[in-house]
């Protein structure tokens, strides 16, 4: 096999993991119980790992999803049928479901509605909340530890000790792999985990890539779910989160120059913005404020809607979008979201009135530890004209990313500045 077919096989894998991983996953606890979560998940790595040898030696299969699907079923007949599992399985209940495993003709409805019980499975009442998302984006969306510790800005053994927790109440809690009566209290948690994912693939933590664009369409294909499912009544929150993604989404184009380095809302080419996606993302919002129900997701995507539909950043209706943040803040006072809300007060109260807000921010929380936070502080002393501050905040911004993509443009920024006179 050649170099280039290798590397083909390798990267093809690498996409199944991602997309199909969370499938898989779902379908094979289905048969195993959500006590044996941690099986699947092994089933699943050892399927990955088989694709990986066989695929770079004989080729990439006609239909490799089947190919996967098949090796995983087969994987898990073995295990359900091992006499050492026999005390989890009852004898009636593992020859039932080794003959629906024999039998087993995977679809798309079978996907989705593994996947939907699976996340509502995770978000059982007797689960923390942190352990909740910590299951989520390690079983259904792929997360390696160290993703999910920096979209929760902790460590990597925190994480550890919330996933253990996480499956220990799985197990514990004989959590039936089934829809509750009532999904509605927990959806909640269910799109917040999947905010966390979209944001991770729009703005990626680790790879240095601008866009995860498979992450992004995981994101929006699991709330998809959520629409359609007819046991859902509040869909409010899944209709803004939706329209929020897809806004996001309809800029990706103008996002990065030839170059494949990020360009900056401000310096977008607005004609490269996907019209298609962004009037998606209006009706979508419409639908959402048509429940007359108050959100902050809501609130975030009429924040991205007024970006989308300004003509030119500079005709960007900030005093709306101020408004708009100041709203976010009676339901949700967060670091970030003052972090955000201090571009908006800059062009409406003007750039010292934003660093005097951020200083203060900075003593009453730790959102100096952020990279974002520093970068913000320069881009306003630039504005300002204040050379050596803007440096220095620039500088403290490159030393605390892990992402090349990140540290370029600050570069960049960098040497962008006026020299000290």
């Amino acid at each position: 096999m050649t170099i280039n077919t290798q590397k083909n096989s390798r990267q093809l894998t690498e996409h199944f993991f991602r997309n199909e991983y969370g499938k898989m996953v779902s379908v094979i606890t289905k048969y195993i119980g959500t006590g044996n979560v941690q099986t699947a998940e092994d089933i699943v790595q050892e399927t990955l790992l088989k694709a990986v040898d066989y695929w770079q030696h004989h080729g990439i299969p006609e239909k490799p999803q089947a190919w996967l699907y098949t090796t995983a079923k087969n994987l898990t007949l073995n295990i359900l049928k091992r006499k050492k599992y026999q005390s989890e399985f009852n004898d009636q209940k593992s020859e039932q479901h080794s003959e629906q495993l024999e039998n087993l003709e995977i679809s798309e409805a079978l996907i989705s509605d593994g996947q939907l019980k699976m996340m509502f499975v995770c978000c059982h009442p007797k689960i923390s909340d942190n352990s909740k998302i910590c299951l989520i984006l390690k079983i259904l969306c792929g997360f390696n530890i160290s993703e999910i510790a920096n979209s929760f800005f902790t460590s990597t053994e925190t994480i550890n000790k919330r996933l253990v927790r996480g499956r220990k109440q799985l197990r514990t809690n004989n959590i039936s792999f089934e829809l509750p009566k009532d999904i509605n209290i927990n959806l909640p948690i269910v799109l917040k985990t999947i905010f966390l994912l979209f944001n991770e693939g729009y703005s990626p933590t680790q790879k240095n890539e601008l866009i995860r664009y498979d992450l992004c369409l995981e994101a929006i294909r699991l709330t998809k779910i959520l629409v359609k499912n007819e046991a859902i009544t509040q869909k409010a929150d899944c209709y803004a989160l939706l329209a929020l993604m897809y806004f996001n989404v309809s800029r990706f184009d103008s996002r990065m120059n030839a170059a494949n380095s990020i360009i900056e809302m401000d310096k977008q080419n607005r004609k490269n913005w996907n019209q298609e996606v962004i009037n998606k993302g209006i009706q979508l919002l419409n639908k959402a404020t048509s429940e007359k129900q108050i959100s902050s997701y809501l609130i975030l995507a009429s924040i991205s809607a007024n970006h989308c539909i300004a003509s030119s950043f500079e005709k960007t209706d900030w005093e709306e979008i101020l408004c708009l943040y100041d709203s976010l803040l009676e339901l949700e006072d967060t670091p970030i979201i003052r972090l955000n809300r201090s571009v908006a007060l800059s062009k409406v109260k003007g750039n010292r009135k934003a660093i005097l807000e951020l200083e203060k921010l900075k003593k009453q929380t730790k959102i100096d530890k952020n990279h974002l936070f520093h970068s913000t502080l320069g881009e306003l002393y630039k504005l300002e004209n204040d050379t050596e501050k803007a440096r220095n905040s620039y500088l403290k911004a490159i030393s605390l990313t892990k992402n090349e993509r990140d540290i370029k443009l600050l570069q960049k920024k960098l040497m962008q500045l006026v020299p000290v006179s």
